[in-house]
């Protein structure tokens, strides 16, 4: 039974092994380089590759599977013309295959896709069509206009002929480095892991396929967990390029027989890994494209691997997001802790306090007054690794200090320390929420709008940070008597939300009167 379960292993391998072998991609994507890093390659004592797909004429992978489904269709298709849904990448790839080989091409983009996608895509001679909030409604719509219309849906990962032109990147790291022990893959759909891993499985089997995924969005770990395509709740949107709920059908056929392991992520280590690409290469890679240097930094925790590689697999960044990246990339690799201090409340306590800190940089600090008593700093410090913030944190409570490590925390990474010092002078029935919107012109004024209630708000944070999404945090004033009430006009809202009340960072800085963690 073993032995006809290897044969069937590689039949399909040699399957999609022939089919990229025959892909027609260097009709418009080109041999990227494999790129060394030795800045990393150093700090991890292991030779670390990267795969520069981020220098494709569409800056991303995705030309080569667009492309190659493209050049398969008849003449007859050809007439009728192709439509595909995407945000980003995939619709690039689409615009520039089918402007290439003389085919008409519509792309459905939602209505929140930044400007600067949208005019790449016009530019590449697609006709942009914007509709609905997220890419579900976008390709839905997609599909409708292929059946009215006859044209072509040229799906973005869960199709042979797609799967094959992304395996052609693995077909060049294998002539590139050939003597490479693992290699990182990041996964969205799932096109590229598979057919990546479908080709070293067919050539080199011992290689190990390594994929990797958001924390937030591991629809592949889930998968794999159930021993089917799931559909997941909800998926994070920092990573934009691979926030998929369901991992493709072909796709996970070839995964789970192919793929040795899947790791997944935070947003921080993105933002990390974002950074090391342009410190040894000077190029900005999309969060999506870091994703799978992310892996590799996080696996050679566990592992003696002396030659690696992960795919760059592109750079359509908004710069805007880059404001994030710059805010998070140094908690990502542990080069910065986020604390809250008690300090008391008496001349000379607070130098007190920085100069314990002290040589360590001092990224941030808010402070002011709370009461006669007591006061909590809200403060940055940069460190070398995890077991200098330990110590650090020993040292400061020696002192007299209290001390809470808040930089796991999200809710305190992305509002709290720019709301540092505003606790209600009474106290307050308050619910706190985190929320996500659709981000465009007008967004906030509509979340507003429909965020009117009954219940007063009485707490409320908005910053943008270039995403397609918009994120907010709000308090509500809301009477015992009330709270199924409330529940109800949450689920009627129809935004993605949280709740926040318990939140570390929200009892010490925002709450009224003094938490428990300042009696300690």
């Amino acid at each position: 039974m073993l032995a006809l379960a290897r044969e069937s292993q590689l039949t399909l391998a040699n399957y999609y092994l022939q089919r990229i072998l025959r892909s027609k991609v260097y009709e418009v994507a080109k041999v990227t380089p494999l790129s060394t890093m030795p800045k990393l390659s150093s700090r991890l004592a292991r030779q670390v590759y990267l795969k520069r797909e981020d220098m494709q004429p569409v800056h991303s992978f995705k030309i080569r599977g667009a492309y190659n489904r493209i050049a398969t269709l008849t003449a007859e298709e050809r007439q009728r013309g192709v439509i595909c849904a995407s945000a980003g990448n995939h619709a690039q790839g689409v615009a520039l295959s089918a402007s290439t080989l003389g085919v008409s091409a519509v792309i459905v983009m939602p209505t929140t896709t930044p400007s600067i996608k949208i005019d790449a895509v016009k530019r590449r001679g697609g006709e942009v069509v914007l509709f609905g909030d997220s890419f579900d409604q976008a390709n839905a719509h997609a599909q409708g206009i292929a059946a009215a219309q006859g044209r072509v849906y040229v799906a973005p990962f869960d199709d042979e002929a797609v799967i094959a032109g992304q395996g052609t990147v693995a077909q060049e790291m294998l002539q590139q480095q050939a003597d490479l022990q693992a290699i990182y893959i990041p996964v969205g759909g799932g096109g590229l892991v598979a057919g990546m891993a479908a080709f070293y499985k067919a050539v080199m089997p011992e290689v190990k396929i390594i994929a990797v995924e958001p924390e937030d969005a591991a629809c592949l770990l889930a998968a794999m967990q159930a021993g089917h395509p799931v559909v997941l709740d909800h998926v994070g949107l920092f990573a934009d390029g691979v926030a998929v709920k369901r991992i493709g059908d072909e796709p996970y056929r070839l995964a789970k027989e192919y793929v040795d392991e899947i790791i997944t992520v935070s947003s921080d280590e993105i933002c990390a890994a974002v950074k090391d690409i342009f410190e040894d290469t000077r190029a900005i890679a999309e969060p999506a494209g870091a994703l799978a240097l992310a892996g590799l930094k996080k696996h050679a925790t566990t592992t003696q691997f002396d030659k690696v590689a992960a795919v760059l697999s592109g750079a359509n960044v908004n710069f805007h997001s880059l404001r994030y990246v710059s805010e998070r990339c140094e908690l990502g690799e542990h080069k910065e802790a986020v604390l809250a201090v008690t300090v008391p409340e008496r001349p000379g306590s607070f130098l007190s306090f920085c100069q314990l800190l002290s040589p360590r940089a001092i990224t941030e600090c808010n402070y002011r007054f709370n009461n006669r008593n007591q006061a909590v700093v809200f403060a940055g410090v940069r460190i070398n690794n995890l077991d200098e913030l330990g110590g650090l944190i020993a040292e400061l409570q020696q002192a007299g200090f209290a001390v809470q490590d808040l930089s796991s925390d999200e809710t305190a990474k992305l509002h709290i320390r720019y709301m540092v010092g505003g606790r209600p002078p009474q106290a307050l029935n308050e619910r706190l929420l985190s929320f996500e919107f659709p981000e465009h012109p007008g967004a906030l004024l509509k979340f507003l709008t429909t965020l009117q209630s009954q219940w007063n708000i009485s707490l409320f944070h908005y910053r943008n940070h270039g995403a397609a999404y918009g994120r907010v945090l709000a308090g509500f004033e809301v009477p015992a008597c009330d709270e199924l009430g409330f529940q109800a006009f949450l689920d009627e809202l129809g935004f993605v939300y949280q709740e926040q009340t318990n939140s570390p960072a929200y009892q010490l800085f925002l709450a009224h009167g003094e938490s428990d963690f300042d009696n300690k």
